[in-house]
């Protein structure tokens, strides 16, 4: 098996796929149906919603933030700076506190 590309999906995505999947295959493996529990116990947001924030975010302009960071957060939902410190800490990213602070105002409206 040849791994063609890699592309970041939010887990609300994620969600629609792996119903597509279960709809086309009368029997799932495994491996779907735990994927299938993990995404039934993160997945915080419908797929419209997911998408509104993660433009949302987008259009926020903040400088290195990379398509993976901003799917991170709409998955996670931080509200408030130091939940957003501790997701963006595993990557090599340096965000200023003000634009935290727009990140996390924006992702609260959502988090309710």
């Amino acid at each position: 098996m040849e791994i063609l590309s890699e592309n970041p999906i939010p887990i609300s995505q994620l969600k629609e796929a792996v119903d597509k999947i279960k709809k086309r295959d009368k029997e799932p493996n495994f491996r779907v149906n735990k994927i299938e529990e993990y995404l039934n116990s993160f997945n915080r947001l419908s797929a419209s919603k997911s998408k509104e924030l993660i433009e949302k975010l987008t259009k926020l302009n903040i400088p290195r933030m990379k398509e993976q960071h901003i799917y991170k957060i709409a998955d996670i939902l931080p509200i408030n700076v130091d939940d957003l410190k501790a997701i963006l800490q595993p990557y090599t990213i340096t965000v200023n506190n003000e634009n935290m602070k727009k990140i996390v105002e924006v992702v609260k409206a959502y988090a309710k």
